[in-house]
């Protein structure tokens, strides 16, 4: 630890120690040489020796100008952004709304076509109830001579009908009664616009 700090102390004595008028020690020395040694005659630029410190701080300066960019890039003005989000908000109810009407569409319609089951269901239990009931020959030779009225050979079949099974007879209408002398309505017509 002792050596660290030793290093330390004697780096910081080395920037003071060497500054004139404020300058660095490296500067301060190239300024105080004389042009004239020089083969261009300008001051000789002495490069300074990159530090991970300094690397360091460069690249945090580098991030800070990227991140200072993308500030400006998304400090939006409160109606830019208002704007902006109705935009995506109206983008995402276009999207949706197709296939939203689609579902609910196919919803009423998977119902519809429930219900529909259920009664075709109910129609083939009654039909094969009716199919059941028909296999038997005893209920086919009743519905025989109920409905068709059939008898078997040898019997004689009797029809008796009552007052009220009788459909009413439909009364005659009375004719129109022709007016003078028998004539039609169309001849009498015909003979007041003949006088």
């Amino acid at each position: 630890m002792d050596r660290r700090a030793r290093e330390r102390s004697s780096r910081r004595g080395r920037r003071t120690e060497g500054r004139a008028g404020g300058l660095p020690a490296r500067r301060a020395e190239s300024a105080a040489r004389p042009t004239e040694g020089s083969p261009a005659g300008r001051p000789r630029r002495v490069r300074r020796e990159s530090s991970p410190r300094s690397r360091w701080r460069r690249g945090l300066n580098a991030r800070r100008a990227a991140a200072a960019g993308a500030t400006r890039v998304l400090a939006m003005s409160t109606t830019r952004r208002a704007a902006v989000l109705a935009i995506v908000v109206c983008a995402l109810a276009f999207t949706l709304a197709v296939p939203l009407r689609t579902y609910l569409s196919q919803r009423s319609e998977i119902s519809e076509q429930e219900q529909r089951r259920d009664e075709l269901r109910a129609d083939v239990a009654r039909l094969q109830e009716r199919q059941a009931a028909l296999n038997d020959p005893a209920q086919v030779e009743t519905e025989a001579r109920r409905r068709l009225r059939y008898v078997m050979p040898g019997e004689t079949p009797y029809l008796v009908q009552l007052p009220e099974d009788n459909p009413q007879a439909p009364q005659p209408q009375p004719q129109q009664q022709s007016g003078v002398g028998g004539m039609a309505w169309y001849q009498q017509l015909w003979a007041t616009l003949g006088r």
